[in-house]
Protein backbone atom coordinates (compact mmCIF):
# COMPACT_ATOMS: atom_id res chain seq x y z
CA UNK A 1 0.00 0.00 0.00
CA UNK A 2 1.37 3.94 -0.87
CA UNK A 3 1.12 6.74 2.06
CA UNK A 4 1.12 10.09 1.91
CA UNK A 5 3.08 11.74 4.04
CA UNK A 6 1.71 13.92 6.35
CA UNK A 7 1.61 15.68 10.09
CA UNK A 8 -0.22 16.29 13.19
CA UNK A 9 0.73 18.51 15.32
CA UNK A 10 -0.85 21.12 18.46
CA UNK A 11 -1.06 24.92 17.55
CA UNK A 12 1.31 26.47 19.85
CA UNK A 13 -0.64 29.88 19.63
CA UNK A 14 -3.81 27.81 20.45
CA UNK A 15 -5.09 25.00 22.02
CA UNK A 16 -6.27 22.83 18.63
CA UNK A 17 -4.42 20.72 16.77
CA UNK A 18 -3.63 20.63 12.80
CA UNK A 19 -3.64 17.86 10.65
CA UNK A 20 -2.24 18.30 6.74
CA UNK A 21 -1.17 15.76 3.88
CA UNK A 22 1.04 17.50 1.89
CA UNK A 23 0.64 16.04 -1.66
CA UNK A 24 -3.41 17.22 -1.17
CA UNK A 25 -2.65 20.42 0.07
CA UNK A 26 -5.39 19.84 2.88
CA UNK A 27 -5.04 20.78 6.35
CA UNK A 28 -7.95 20.41 9.27
CA UNK A 29 -8.16 21.08 12.95
CA UNK A 30 -9.38 19.89 15.91
CA UNK A 31 -9.80 20.09 19.66
CA UNK A 32 -8.46 16.91 19.74
CA UNK A 33 -5.35 14.73 17.78
CA UNK A 34 -8.34 12.66 17.07
CA UNK A 35 -10.54 15.02 15.99
CA UNK A 36 -8.38 16.58 14.00
CA UNK A 37 -7.35 13.43 11.73
CA UNK A 38 -11.10 12.51 11.47
CA UNK A 39 -11.75 16.32 9.82
CA UNK A 40 -8.87 15.45 7.77
CA UNK A 41 -10.24 11.96 6.52
CA UNK A 42 -13.94 14.02 6.37
CA UNK A 43 -12.07 16.88 4.26
CA UNK A 44 -10.68 14.47 2.34
CA UNK A 45 -13.51 12.59 1.01
CA UNK A 46 -15.55 15.46 0.24
CA UNK A 47 -13.13 16.71 -1.83
CA UNK A 48 -13.31 12.86 -3.72
CA UNK A 49 -16.78 13.62 -3.59
CA UNK A 50 -16.17 16.71 -6.03
CA UNK A 51 -13.92 15.65 -7.75
CA UNK A 52 -14.85 12.02 -9.03
CA UNK A 53 -18.12 10.52 -10.36
CA UNK A 54 -20.57 8.58 -7.38
CA UNK A 55 -19.42 5.09 -8.17
CA UNK A 56 -15.69 5.57 -7.05
CA UNK A 57 -16.50 7.19 -4.19
CA UNK A 58 -18.27 4.81 -2.42
CA UNK A 59 -15.74 2.22 -2.50
CA UNK A 60 -12.95 3.76 -0.96
CA UNK A 61 -11.50 3.43 2.66
CA UNK A 62 -9.15 6.07 4.05
CA UNK A 63 -6.92 5.00 7.13
CA UNK A 64 -4.43 7.28 8.98
CA UNK A 65 -1.31 5.87 10.48
CA UNK A 66 0.44 7.72 13.19
CA UNK A 67 4.01 7.64 13.39
CA UNK A 68 7.09 8.91 15.35
CA UNK A 69 7.91 13.25 15.30
CA UNK A 70 4.29 13.93 15.09
CA UNK A 71 4.21 11.91 11.21
CA UNK A 72 1.10 10.41 9.73
CA UNK A 73 0.33 8.56 6.47
CA UNK A 74 -2.75 8.41 4.29
CA UNK A 75 -3.20 4.69 2.96
CA UNK A 76 -6.51 3.88 0.77
CA UNK A 77 -7.88 1.40 -0.68
CA UNK A 78 -7.94 3.31 -4.39
CA UNK A 79 -4.20 4.34 -4.42
CA UNK A 80 -5.43 5.54 -7.69
CA UNK A 81 -8.06 7.41 -6.84
CA UNK A 82 -5.96 9.67 -4.22
CA UNK A 83 -2.81 9.66 -6.67
CA UNK A 84 -5.11 11.42 -9.51
CA UNK A 85 -6.75 13.81 -6.88
CA UNK A 86 -3.15 14.69 -5.83
CA UNK A 87 -2.33 15.30 -9.65
CA UNK A 88 -5.36 17.56 -10.02
CA UNK A 89 -4.34 19.58 -6.46
CA UNK A 90 -0.72 19.75 -7.60
CA UNK A 91 -1.60 21.23 -10.99
CA UNK A 92 -3.98 23.93 -9.56
CA UNK A 93 -1.22 25.18 -7.02
CA UNK A 94 1.02 25.58 -9.86
CA UNK A 95 -1.63 27.33 -12.06
CA UNK A 96 -1.26 25.32 -14.91
CA UNK A 97 -3.68 23.79 -17.22
CA UNK A 98 -4.14 20.22 -18.56
CA UNK A 99 -3.02 21.38 -22.08
CA UNK A 100 0.72 22.72 -20.55
CA UNK A 101 1.21 19.64 -18.64
CA UNK A 102 0.41 17.52 -21.63
CA UNK A 103 3.08 19.61 -23.04
CA UNK A 104 5.51 19.22 -20.52
CA UNK A 105 5.32 15.12 -21.24
CA UNK A 106 5.82 15.72 -24.32
CA UNK A 107 1.91 14.85 -25.01
CA UNK A 108 0.01 16.59 -27.96
CA UNK A 109 -2.73 15.18 -26.79
CA UNK A 110 -4.07 16.92 -23.88
CA UNK A 111 -6.50 13.91 -23.09
CA UNK A 112 -4.09 11.41 -22.59
CA UNK A 113 -2.84 13.36 -18.98
CA UNK A 114 -6.36 13.62 -18.36
CA UNK A 115 -6.86 10.08 -18.22
CA UNK A 116 -4.54 10.16 -15.17
CA UNK A 117 -6.53 12.87 -13.41
CA UNK A 118 -9.93 11.49 -13.98
CA UNK A 119 -8.40 8.29 -12.32
CA UNK A 120 -9.09 6.12 -15.82
CA UNK A 121 -5.16 5.35 -16.15
CA UNK A 122 -3.00 3.62 -13.20
CA UNK A 123 0.05 4.80 -13.97
CA UNK A 124 3.68 3.21 -13.26
CA UNK A 125 6.30 4.22 -10.42
CA UNK A 126 8.00 5.58 -13.29
CA UNK A 127 5.07 6.87 -14.64
CA UNK A 128 4.56 8.58 -11.21
CA UNK A 129 7.43 10.59 -11.05
CA UNK A 130 7.11 12.34 -14.77
CA UNK A 131 3.42 12.97 -13.73
CA UNK A 132 4.29 14.78 -10.82
CA UNK A 133 6.99 16.73 -12.17
CA UNK A 134 4.53 18.19 -15.36
CA UNK A 135 1.71 18.75 -12.92
CA UNK A 136 3.85 21.00 -10.58
CA UNK A 137 7.66 21.47 -11.86
CA UNK A 138 8.57 24.07 -9.05
CA UNK A 139 7.52 22.15 -6.49
CA UNK A 140 10.11 19.22 -4.62
CA UNK A 141 9.32 16.15 -6.05
CA UNK A 142 7.67 13.72 -3.82
CA UNK A 143 9.70 10.79 -5.42
CA UNK A 144 13.37 10.93 -5.37
CA UNK A 145 15.61 7.95 -7.74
Amino acid sequence: MIEFEGKVWKDPDSSWWLAEIFFLDIMAQGKTRKEALKMLKDAIKEMIKDSFEASKCKKINLMIHLYENQMIGLGSSDNTLIFSLGLKRQRMISGSSIREVAERLNSKHPNAYARYEKAQAKPSLEKCAQLLHAVNPDRRPLLVG
